[in-house]
């Protein structure tokens, strides 16, 4: 288990901060205007693992975004992972946006499922099922069904997933890490009240993608 307080910069990204930037003092050291691009990569990679903290809503039921992006799908569909009908909530990650995962929701750790596989542009519907990925399934408090699958993308190479079976999360809390593009589906209950349309910008955490009704 991992969850570790915020550092503004992702512990995953500071290797690579780490080579950019000393690539780019020495270029600089030998000369300014070749310097200029790896100047520009520093800044890309400072961006790209910035991890900032969120507030974390405290709404009975509420399910919150676990990545920020845009919505690219929301359909009833067969949770592969969970072997049940679900809501499936997608949100589409592309490089500039913050790429550390969240928990949606509270809840232990049933399966943690990595499956190897292509690195086709996650933007498409075939990348849920073609890509490299890693899914989560969690049951809830209240013992509902609750499955996040990480899924690389065209660029990303490595899913990162600090989780085990048996762990216990809370919603908001920090659990893995994707480097340079990708996505997380989610798949809900029958009966979650989706907040969300196609096209939506969501942010990790803040977002609330659904209500699960309250027993």
């Amino acid at each position: 288990m991992t969850n570790y307080p915020h550092p503004i910069i992702a512990r995953e990204g500071w290797p690579f901060l780490a080579i950019s930037l000393i690539l780019a003092i020495a270029a600089t050291v030998w000369c300014v205007v070749w310097s200029i691009p790896l100047w520009i990569i520093f800044i890309f990679v400072l961006q790209f693992f910035r991890d900032p903290p969120r507030a974390i809503p405290q709404d009975a039921g509420a399910v919150l975004s676990p990545a920020d992006g845009r919505v690219i799908k929301v359909e009833r569909t067969q949770d592969p992972y969970g072997k049940r009908d679900a809501i499936l909530i997608s949100v589409f990650m592309n490089v500039f946006n913050v790429h550390s995962n969240r928990s949606p929701v509270d809840g232990k750790v049933e399966q943690v499922q990595y499956f190897p596989g292509k690195f086709v542009n996650a933007d498409l519907d075939k990348a849920s099922l073609e890509n490299e990925r890693n899914a989560v399934v969690l049951t809830t408090n209240d013992g509902r069904t609750v499955t996040f699958v990480q899924v690389a993308g065209l660029i990303a190479r490595r899913i990162l997933c600090y989780i085990k079976p048996g762990d216990v999360l809370a919603r908001g809390q920090r659990y893995g890490f994707i480097r340079f593009g990708s996505r997380v589906d989610v798949y809900l209950p029958l009966d979650a009240q989706v907040k969300v349309s196609i096209g939506d910008k969501v942010s990790a955490t803040t977002t609330i993608l659904a209500m699960l009704p309250q027993s």
